[in-house]
């Protein structure tokens, strides 16, 4: 049985984790096959979303397969997560994950790696490596310290400690929280108007952005000025202001859907 289960809706390309027995934790094969889904997903979708079958989004490391490993054969594994997991984040389409249940580990950590993050009220956020005697090896140090701070990473860390869903969003790991049940619903939906934007919109947001988060701020302005220029003047992006200037495309709305 495949260790993954992608299905495309429309534009959008679903990749669910299929391990329930084991929370979903992440093994070599399962890597594999997230790069292999990721490559499907970029060639037939605009946006994708990742989701856990089961109770849980992800556990994490699969430790019984990790416990063994020369730290030789652990650096290149961590390196592979790494590549991967940058596939989806600096990649060619926006990537959203509907979470639930155990976030935990190397789960966090993948999750760190997606753009716009939706929890249910059933999701709790877990780093306990500290407790493991290991070090994160999937880019948290990276990803989920710039999304919460340094900080809360190492409290998580050193003290084990897990944090509900309302706290993820305080925290800036969740960018939406919905009732029990309702993450991918809501994933879907968003990744559904995520792409309907422009492509290189799309493109620019999920590769300059973090980008110009590690430059200094003028190289980051000189950076912002370029990628604005390319995009603005795109075939796509005169269509657009085109037909809004002609008042055939919607107006922002206010929250509510009022003036």
């Amino acid at each position: 049985m495949p260790f993954l289960v992608t299905e495309i809706r429309g534009d959008v390309a679903l990749v669910g984790l299929n391990r329930p027995d084991k929370r979903n934790a992440i093994s070599d094969a399962v890597i594999d096959e997230l790069e292999a889904a990721v490559d499907r997903a970029e060639r037939v979708a605009k946006a994708g979303v990742i989701h856990g079958i089961g109770p849980h989004f992800c556990a994490g490391l699969d430790l019984a397969e990790h416990v063994g490993k020369s730290p030789i054969e652990g650096m290149h594994g961590s390196r592979r997560w790494h590549r991967v997991f940058d596939r989806i984040h600096r990649g060619r389409m926006p990537w959203f994950s509907a979470l639930h249940g155990a976030v935990v580990g190397g789960g966090f950590e993948l999750a760190s790696s997606t753009h716009v993050r939706v929890a249910d009220e059933t999701a709790f956020f877990a780093l306990p490596e500290g407790q493991r005697g290991i070090f994160l090896g999937g880019g948290g140090s990276v990803k989920t310290a710039r999304l919460i701070g340094t900080a809360r990473v190492m409290d998580m860390m050193l003290t084990g400690r897990s944090v509900d869903a309302a706290t993820a969003e305080r925290w800036n790991i969740v960018q939406y929280v919905v009732p029990a049940g309702k993450a991918l619903d809501k994933a879907v939906e968003l990744a559904a108007r995520a792409a309907g934007n422009a492509e290189f919109s799309n493109y620019a947001i999920i590769n300059a952005l973090p980008r110009i988060q590690d430059m200094a701020s003028d190289d980051g302005l000189l950076m912002e000025s370029f990628v604005s220029a390319l995009t603005a003047t795109s075939p796509e992006a005169e269509a657009r202001l085109k037909a809004f200037l002609e008042k055939r495309a919607a107006k922002v709305a206010a929250p509510g859907g009022g003036e």
